[in-house]
């Protein structure tokens, strides 16, 4: 699908993913969804609006996964 986007859980990247990670791979699946690399702006608020509730939606995955063997830090 999106071969942009990384994966953002450990063992994948050593350390949790950061804020601006998380974002970017939001950004890219808008994107992608959407059709647009950057949206008119008639289409802005709602692009916007899509990446910020993908990346509110990957944190909270990314907190609520349990990775077998790998000790979770709070």
């Amino acid at each position: 699908m999106c071969r942009s986007i990384k994966t953002l859980r450990p063992p994948a990247i050593p350390e949790e993913a950061t804020e601006e990670e998380i974002r970017a791979a939001a950004l890219q699946f808008v994107r992608k969804v959407s059709g647009f690399r950057a949206p008119a702006a008639h289409n802005q608020e709602v692009f916007d609006r899509a990446v910020d509730e993908i990346t509110e939606a990957t944190v909270r995955l990314l907190d609520g996964l349990e990775i077998r063997g790998a000790v979770r830090t709070p």
